[in-house]
């Protein structure tokens, strides 16, 4: 393998010229190593990393027991197939999911490439389960890129205009927003309210018995990281267990400890019939996978579901280190800590900024909406935009959310240092100035 030595800008002009511009790019410097949560770039320049890949790092970058685990399964074979040869990696991953996700249960597991791919397949399993086709997503959820996944993606721009048609039988529900409930209610009217829009939902546009499945982010991602109450979450569960139902906790993004729990329905004192994980699942290795009920995912022939690179040897290692070091390095715990400390900072910065709107979070799964003015909460996307584009000049990894793209998200890796943690976070005061 040769090296070519070229610079920022020639690698910038290389991307142009050769990668299309639908794929985004929050940062346009060119890593080179990284390490916890600091990347260093091709010209020696540090960057703090905020973004995680958008979620997927929460043991952080180059863990040496997840690069160890990597190194020796790519000596011993590199992919025979699971669905030619066994192997086990996969057998071991799948035992250790089945333990590790709530429910006391008989459960399989079943693996992919990618969260949209896990979440296609739980459809595909919820069908065939129920012998019912329709599909029930909720408003600002995210679920994917690929055509199924779209139609279930609340957010027009950048991810659905112009892709259609979409999978028909595909339903958007409401969901709860507590930031911008009507001033005149309380939380628990506009709850109360928000459950029987859900269940009036299931008389003006689809009904029950025709629904396969409801899928739910536990907290929604894209959407702004949005979080439900309780209540809310407990009566969705409870709607699609008096009706059949099968109950989906996506946790692609949330699970492994992001939010406080090794599972963010955890908090809802729920437990879902299946739940879809993938991102931090192996440290960035690409991997997705399907746990739940053994009636469910067994009722598929051979053949009927997998795929040539699912469950990927290496993948597997990369995961059954992943969770190793969750529970060695206490990061269910330390996520609780992060997010207090990401608070702390955010509440101070709102004392001196009256741009800063809402400020949530569930563990280490933080959020700061910025909005025009905190009276009337009017989304500010121009603002969010500039603090992003300032951090991502000045040696922070930064990303935006929302469906009116005017939420700031923090998804540092839990592994993250306090002296890395104070980098970022001067930085990114630098930028809210």
């Amino acid at each position: 393998m040769t090296t070519t030595f070229l610079t920022t800008k020639e690698f910038q002009e290389k991307r142009k010229k050769y990668v299309p511009k639908g794929v985004s790019n929050a940062n346009l410097n060119i890593a080179q190593k990284a390490s916890g949560a600091t990347i260093t770039d091709i010209d020696g320049n540090e960057w703090i990393d905020f973004a995680g890949a958008i979620g997927t790092l929460n043991v952080g970058h180059s863990h040496p027991k997840v690069t160890a685990a990597v190194k020796e399964q790519a000596e011993r074979f590199l992919h025979p197939g699971f669905n030619v040869m066994m192997y086990e990696g996969y057998l071991n991953l799948a035992e250790k999911l089945c333990q590790i996700t709530p429910g006391d249960f008989d459960k399989q597991a079943i693996l992919f490439n990618s969260g949209a791919e896990a979440v296609e397949n739980a459809i595909k399993m919820a069908r065939r389960y129920t012998g019912r086709q329709a599909v029930v997503s909720f408003v600002r959820g995210y679920h994917g890129r690929t055509n199924l996944t779209m139609g279930m993606t609340s957010k027009v721009k950048p991810y659905k205009f112009g892709f259609g048609p979409f999978a028909p039988e595909i339903y958007q529900a409401p969901f709860p927003y507590m930031y911008q409930k009507p001033v005149e209610m309380t939380d628990e009217s506009y709850i109360d309210m928000k459950i029987e829009e859900f269940k009036d939902f299931f008389i003006a546009t689809v009904a029950p018995e025709t629904v396969s499945c409801v899928v739910m982010e536990p907290v929604q991602g894209e959407g702004g990281f949005i979080v439900p109450p309780k209540k809310f979450v407990q009566a969705v569960s409870e709607f699609c267990k008096e009706h059949g139902i099968v109950f989906v906790a996506d946790e692609i993004q949330t699970g492994f400890g992001r939010t406080g729990k090794l599972f963010a329905i955890d908090h809802f004192d729920v437990t879902p019939d299946l739940i879809t994980v993938s991102k931090s699942l192996a440290a960035g290795l690409p991997l997705s996978g399907v746990v739940g009920r053994m009636e469910i995912l067994n009722v598929a022939d051979p053949g009927e579901l997998g795929g040539t690179y699912s469950g990927s040897p290496v993948a597997c290692a990369a995961a059954l280190a992943v969770i190793e070091i969750m529970e060695e390095e206490n990061l269910v715990e330390k996520a609780e800590i992060l997010g207090q400390k990401f608070e702390t900072k955010l509440t101070e910065l709102a004392g001196k900024h009256d741009f800063i709107g809402d400020i949530r979070r569930l563990g280490a799964m933080v959020a700061v909406e910025i909005v025009e003015d905190r009276t009337a909460k009017k989304p500010n996307k121009i603002k969010t935009a500039e603090i992003v584009k300032y951090a991502n000049e000045n040696g922070l990894l930064l990303l935006s959310a929302g469906l009116k793209s005017n939420v700031i998200r923090f998804l540092a890796p839990l592994v993250i240092t306090d002296e890395e943690l104070s980098k970022g976070l001067a930085i990114l005061e630098k930028a809210f100035e």
